[in-house]
């Protein structure tokens, strides 16, 4: 019945959990079951401490979310054992399966991640659908596709990460060789992906035009606005073949990105506005990640493209995503990393986009976060980071030197432009030193992250695409620096990453 309340009710969960629990719906009113083993019971399955119950605060206070959650869970149990209102619980079922349908076609896979993957094909099992029934095989068979069987290892990938994947690779190479063939290729690849169906996030934003970028090969009601600005960050290096549908593609996307910003002039992951924290109170709300927060690495990375793009800082949408990323910031200068691993993927980025932005590095503030990354600079001139950092921020930059974290600290060390920094330098040296002999990096750690506390992400990528990133901005602030002593040799002006007046006052 979830699908028939008002006020978008189902719009205001995370697009990750609207399509677990529509799906898992469907599968739950049927309430399939099996015989009960003697002496079976589920007692094992709670955590210590987490069996839900009513409680009351310590000022002996019982109205509380978590009670009326409770409370609403208790009445609907009874209500399912009355059977009444029938109806309403057909036409319920009826319109969640709507739901779930459409969104099985232009995607591979409901939502095209594990879990409601896997619920999709359970629903159309008990809605009827048959073993061969089109719709039931191709749910199943994309599925499946996430199975990896290499003789050595069986295990079942969450998703697909293409898109993401290429954005960074096809950055990191126009960043460093900006002749390589390859970039037309991976430019065209990506054109071709981009978004032209109003999804999910159209609910909130009726009138904006589609654009934008999944996360995987196919996603359509889904777009990512974190991918999005990686993609776009991209084709600011490539160029496909064809210049006029790509420079049309740019202002559609740029336009969408600007439409998703939400109130607090920050950025989530797929939504805006996505912020009813009483939903967290949900019974099954265990997965952490019953709403979509906008967060400072992605609101980071879209202004490091603006900042690319000539915006300035006056502008009342970089001026307000500004305010947002200083209000993040922690005591000890650093961000939280919602989507990385973990503080010191959400410092490099937040540093990465105010030198984009042309901020005044200086600032104590900005300062303050310099300090903090050379602070957990390990001795090997690495650095790393463990997933428990998100438990307990005691374990900040606490774990054995990766190359992905490496070249993000290398780069938010680099938004300060001091290419002599020791710190900098053992960075690069810990890179050019761990490198193999193929040009690769060996990476074991998980540095990705999915839902905090309780699902990590490793993308073997990042091991090459982000130490290759990370090098080639090394030696451009390296070349600046060059630049500026030969200017004040000659007394010539030198090239800066500054914008020209002229530039900017067209996005004022």
């Amino acid at each position: 019945e979830v699908v028939l309340l008002p006020f978008d009710f189902l719009y205001q969960m995370s697009a990750w959990t609207r399509a677990i629990v529509v799906s898992l719906s469907i599968l739950h009113a049927a309430n399939p079951r099996m015989p009960v083993p003697e002496g079976f019971q589920l007692d094992e399955i709670w955590k210590p401490g987490a069996r839900p119950a009513w409680s009351f605060r310590k000022d002996r206070q019982w109205l509380t979310w978590h009670n009326i959650f409770l409370s609403a869970d208790w009445f609907l149990k009874w209500y399912e054992r009355r059977g009444w209102f029938k109806g309403l619980r057909r036409k319920a079922i009826e319109k969640a399966k709507d739901w779930m349908v459409e969104r099985l076609h232009h995607c591979e896979g409901l939502g095209a991640i594990y879990p409601p993957m896997m619920y999709s094909v359970m629903a159309l099992d008990v809605l009827g659908y048959a073993k061969d029934h089109p719709l039931r095989a191709e749910a199943l068979r994309h599925f499946n596709n996430l199975m990896v069987d290499d003789d050595d290892r069986f295990f079942f990938q969450p998703c697909f990460s293409p898109v993401w994947d290429t954005g960074i690779g096809l950055y990191a190479l126009g960043q460093t060789d900006p002749e390589h063939p390859a970039l037309r290729q991976g430019a065209d690849w990506l054109l071709a992906k981009e978004v032209r169906r109003k999804g999910d996030w159209s609910v909130k934003r009726p009138n904006t035009e589609p654009s934008g970028w999944a996360f995987e090969y196919s996603n359509e009601f889904y777009p990512d606005i974190d991918d999005t600005a990686m993609v776009m960050l991209a084709l600011g290096q490539a160029r496909g073949s064809d210049r006029a549908a790509q420079e049309a593609c740019h202002r559609r996307a740029l336009d969408w990105l600007f439409a998703m910003q939400s109130s607090d002039g920050g950025w989530a992951a797929f939504d805006a506005d996505n912020n009813w924290e009483f939903l967290n109170k949900v019974p099954f709300a265990d997965h952490n990640a019953m709403l979509d927060p906008e967060c400072a690495d992605i609101t980071a990375r879209i202004l490091e493209l603006l900042g690319y793009e000539n915006f300035r800082q006056s502008h009342a949408r970089v001026r307000k995503a500004l305010d947002y990323i200083r209000d993040e910031q922690e005591p000890d200068g650093s961000w939280y990393g919602r989507w990385g691993v973990n503080y010191i993927y959400g410092t490099w980025q937040v540093l990465r986009g105010l030198r984009a932005m042309n901020q005044d590095m200086q600032q104590p503030w900005l300062l303050k976060a310099r300090q903090w990354l050379q602070s957990v600079q390990h001795d090997d001139g690495g650095w790393g980071e463990r997933c428990n950092t998100y438990d307990d921020p005691v374990f900040k930059g606490r774990g054995p030197s990766t190359a992905s974290q490496t070249a993000w600290a290398v780069m938010g060390l680099c938004a300060f432009d001091e290419p002599e920094n020791p710190h900098l330098k053992r960075g690069i040296e810990y890179l050019v030193r761990t490198q193999n002999p193929d040009g690769s990096w060996t990476e074991h750690e998980t540095t990705g992250t999915g839902f905090p506390k309780v699902f990590y992400l490793k993308y073997d990528m990042y091991r090459n695409a982000w130490p290759l990133l990370a090098l080639a901005t090394y030696r451009q602030i390296v070349e600046r620096a060059h630049a500026r002593q030969a200017g004040a040799v000659n007394g010539q002006p030198h090239p800066t990453m500054e914008t020209t007046p002229e530039v900017v006052r067209s996005k004022e």
